[in-house]
């Protein structure tokens, strides 16, 4: 029955991708959906790509292992989106570009600047599209017994054949489906799992567990208080930061309606991360030493349940976990095609393909190479990166006029430079002990402050450097579409 869900599923996600590719005709198609795309129908779409693997199968199995410190995650995910909705989504949306290299370069006016926000982008979409792959693999083998590589392969052949057929507009409308799914795949069977624990007598916690399980900011490691607190700020200050994310904002047609995009968008991850959690209370009820803490979602309705109707809930939930991949490998696999094929192919419908081919190709075989951590824990560095490089870009670069193009190339090297250092250092090398595990590991706690703290002191070294254009871009940015500037709605009045 699962493995007739992963078909379904990828039948469907395919169907779905060949609707977009007929009404798929410009390059403005393929890279923004034209600009055409409403609010509710959007925040389904950012729904489906940012419930990754971490959100669907990840915060479960770290709440089973850990415990409610882990909620922290999801409050973090969610709580991104509100920093989002206040500083950046309806200036970013104003600015016109399609890629955050394009915003870059438009606010800071510089190639250098727009060429180091390419090199991050991408960098940070195939960091986060590696535990996708590899959670393909684990569900897959859960299920079939098939080798790892198998699950990256398949996710990876789809999210290039849908991503090739239409786009962004074609992958708007998988995303907004996979959403749905992903949000029905947990809530059914979770409906039976507290049934069946009712059925059983409503068992709690030991004692024992209520001390090691319930203790907040220890995060059952050295170093816990330090590595929750860094967790928080990645997880905050990172989504602006995605950019996956972000260019589902150039989607909407105008300020306003991303704004709006934003508010719905809290209120369905906030629906949906009550789920993650009640898998992990259960799976501690219930599968308290299971090996790889990851499948305890996969797992719990076959050892609650079971029988046939075990079965189908099984079915269920894994069809949820492929949506999941799907999904968010296919938003990843756009924004880093887009930044590809705008920066090193010269742009148009054949270069976003060609680019297409890289941006899934070179994470897959990282998937395939590098050492296997949790999917949760991987993401969390993605967002580390991104919080401590396009964070401080859009912060200042938006609401700061005195920005300079050498301040920001500054911030960027040493922002995203030493997140991406630590991040390479934790997935290849590590762990290592004691303190510098918890720094190289969480890595956002140190490298946010130092990214703010050069651009903000190289910005008032080098005054020479502020864009001559500066002024405009800002006007660009804060002025809202309903004033006519040529009009002179936008004079003071008297």
């Amino acid at each position: 029955m699962s493995l007739a869900a992963v078909v379904a599923v990828v039948v469907a996600t395919v169907l779905i991708g060949a609707f977009g590719l007929r009404v798929s005709r410009t390059t403005s198609d393929f890279y923004v959906a034209s600009r055409t795309v409403s609010p509710l129908w959007n925040a389904s779409a950012i729904g489906g790509e940012y419930l990754s693997a971490a959100s669907f199968l990840g915060i479960a199995g770290l709440i089973l292992t850990y415990g409610i410190d882990m909620l922290w995650l999801p409050v973090g995910w969610t709580g991104g989106y509100l920093v989002l909705l206040v500083l950046v989504s309806a200036p970013l949306r104003r600015s016109g570009a399609y890629t955050l290299p394009d915003f870059a370069e438009a606010r800071l006016e510089s190639m250098a600047v727009r060429r180091t926000a390419g090199v991050l982008v991408v960098l940070i979409g195939w960091l986060y599209l590696m535990p996708q792959f590899q959670s393909a693999g684990l569900v897959l083998r859960t299920i079939t017994g098939a080798p790892v590589w198998v699950g990256g392969v398949l996710v990876g052949l789809v999210v290039a054949v849908n991503v090739l057929s239409g786009g962004m507009r074609s992958i708007t409308f998988v995303q907004a489906f996979q959403y749905w799914l992903k949000l029905s795949a947990l809530l059914v069977p979770l409906v039976f799992l507290l049934l069946a624990w009712q059925r059983d007598g409503a068992p709690g916690l030991s004692p024992q567990d209520v001390v090691s399980w319930q203790v907040p900011l220890g995060s059952g490691k050295e170093y816990g208080l330090y590595s929750t607190y860094s967790l928080i700020l990645a997880t905050f200050l990172g989504t602006m930061g995605l950019p996956h994310v972000l260019v589902r904002f150039y989607t909407n047609p105008d300020g306003r309606a991303a704004r709006r995009t934003t508010l719905v968008v809290l209120t369905l991850l906030g629906a949906f991360y009550l789920l993650p959690a009640a898998y992990g209370w259960l799976g501690r009820l219930y599968m308290p030493d299971l090996a790889r803490t990851d499948a305890v979602v996969l797992t719990l309705p076959g050892a609650m349940v079971g029988g046939v109707l075990g079965d189908v809930l099984t079915a269920l939930v894994t069809a949820g976990a492929f949506a999941a991949f799907l999904s968010t490998s296919s938003g990843l696999t756009v924004s880093v095609a887009g930044v590809i094929a705008q920066d090193l192919l010269g742009g148009g419908v054949r270069s976003f393909r060609i680019a297409t081919l890289l941006a899934v190709t070179v994470p897959l075989g990282l998937a395939l190479w590098a050492r296997a951590l949790p999917v949760a824990d991987v993401v969390g560095l993605a967002f580390a990166v991104a919080a401590s490089s396009f964070c401080p870009l859009l912060v200042l670069g938006i609401w700061w006029r005195r920005l300079t193009v050498t301040g920001a190339l500054a911030g960027l090297f040493a922002g995203g430079g030493l997140a991406s250092g630590a991040v390479l250092a934790t997935i290849i090398g590590g762990p290592y002990d004691g303190l510098l595990n918890a720094l190289l590991a969480e890595p956002a706690a140190w490298t946010v402050p130092v990214a703010f703290t050069v651009m903000v002191a190289v910005s008032f070294l080098t005054p020479h450097r502020v864009p001559p254009g500066v002024a405009r871009t800002m006007v660009r940015l804060h002025t809202p579409e309903a004033l006519d500037l040529d009009r002179g709605d936008w004079r003071p009045k008297g």
